[in-house]
């Protein structure tokens, strides 16, 4: 991850906007103060590092009728087929 972009006080105040914009594309922005960092600005929504797979093992049950759709349903997308009526 590259360096976070620093602002010192008065540029943050002067340049929020362009700033704020920065955080909203995933950047992290520190300001400082006297050179010193004070704060560290982050995106709210951060991107999700998935590192444990399978951590929702035995915590999800999959009815064993998950696939079985009701005939009214399955009739209205033309799933099955219907039976053969006589013309009058």
């Amino acid at each position: 991850m590259a360096a976070a972009r620093q602002y010192d006080v008065h540029e943050a105040r002067t340049h929020f906007s362009r700033m704020s914009q920065q955080v909203e594309t995933g950047e992290e922005v520190v300001i400082s103060r006297a050179g010193e960092p004070v704060a560290e600005v982050v995106p709210l929504h951060s991107e999700v590092n998935r590192t444990d797979y399978g951590v929702l093992r035995g915590r999800i049950h999959i009815a064993e009728d998950f696939d079985d759709l009701p005939d009214d349903i399955a009739d209205a997308f033309g799933m099955r087929p219907r039976p053969n009526r006589p013309t009058v």
